[in-house]
């Protein structure tokens, strides 16, 4: 597909991948300051995915959880959101990882009622087998030296969209939660001790990214608003005639991660290159 997208674009025809999390408002911002160099060098990454929805041991068996139709769990469901987003934020390529993945529960009913992602199962006996994985957790290596730890999974009881990136670096870090998703924690270590700490940012100002086009100041944005980003960002790339961002090489970036996940995890979470 990637290659399919470049022999398109240069016909003048555009492609994007919907990674949406990228338009958050304080995401954007957190690669706006490690662009700006306030991090100064990368040394650590640290993301979480964290969802609670199939807890329930008997939630009904659904497309999600059948690996013929959706290529994996919560690894490429939730845990390519965050490696997408830990590549955009730091600039950095993954280039090596070691998996682990597991399925909690094997076998889930076949009918009953959704709510949700999950819902309750039918009481009949009937069940179908899980096929997915149900979490994941890896550790990486960027291609500047930085490691990272990530996480992904469904099971996180009372989690229902807990997206955590932390990044630490020689002059500062930075945490984004999307349960929090218009604020942004950043620590300025070039600040003198009795006054340094992390400090929120409210990130709901006209000076920060795309928020001056929607409410006052401290009138906070939505999930749904990064989808809105996202076709600005792409209909101005058209417009621009520049490749939008993420292209499917990105995207493809991403899918080789996920890739060399699971090749590791098969392999008693042996390193793999990227």
């Amino acid at each position: 597909m990637a290659a399919a997208a470049r022999a398109a674009e240069a016909k003048g025809v555009f492609a994007m991948c919907g990674f949406s999390y990228r338009r958050t408002p304080a995401l954007t911002l957190a690669r706006r300051l490690v662009d700006q160099g306030r991090l100064g060098t990368i040394r650590h990454v640290r993301a979480q995915y964290l969802q609670d929805w199939l807890t329930d041991e008997t939630a009904p068996m659904t497309w999600r959880l059948d690996k013929s139709r959706s290529g994996s769990g919560s690894l490429g469901d939730i845990g390519a959101h965050s490696i997408d987003a830990a590549q955009y934020v730091t600039g950095l390529p993954i280039t090596g990882v070691s998996g682990l993945l597991t399925t909690f529960v094997h076998e889930r009913p076949l009918g009953g009622t959704l709510v949700g992602l999950g819902g309750q199962g039918s009481s009949d006996g009937a069940t179908g087998t899980v096929t997915v994985d149900d979490a994941a957790i890896f550790s990486a290596r960027f291609e500047s030296g930085a490691i990272g730890v990530f996480e992904a999974t469904r099971f996180a009881t009372g989690r229902k969209n807990n997206m955590r990136l932390e990044v630490n670096g020689s002059l500062g870090s930075l945490a984004f939660d999307f349960e929090n998703m218009n604020s942004l924690e950043f620590y300025d270590a070039t600040q003198p001790p009795e006054t340094a700490g992390f400090s929120t940012i409210n990130v709901t100002d006209s000076v920060h990214p795309y928020t001056g086009n929607w409410w006052p100041a401290g009138h906070g944005l939505g999930y749904e608003h990064g989808f809105t980003h996202q076709v600005v960002d792409l209909v101005q790339a058209i417009a621009d005639g520049t490749t939008p961002s993420p292209s499917f090489d990105e995207a493809l970036r991403v899918q080789k991660v996920l890739h060399a996940i699971e090749k590791s995890a098969a392999s008693d979470s042996g390193w793999q290159h990227v």
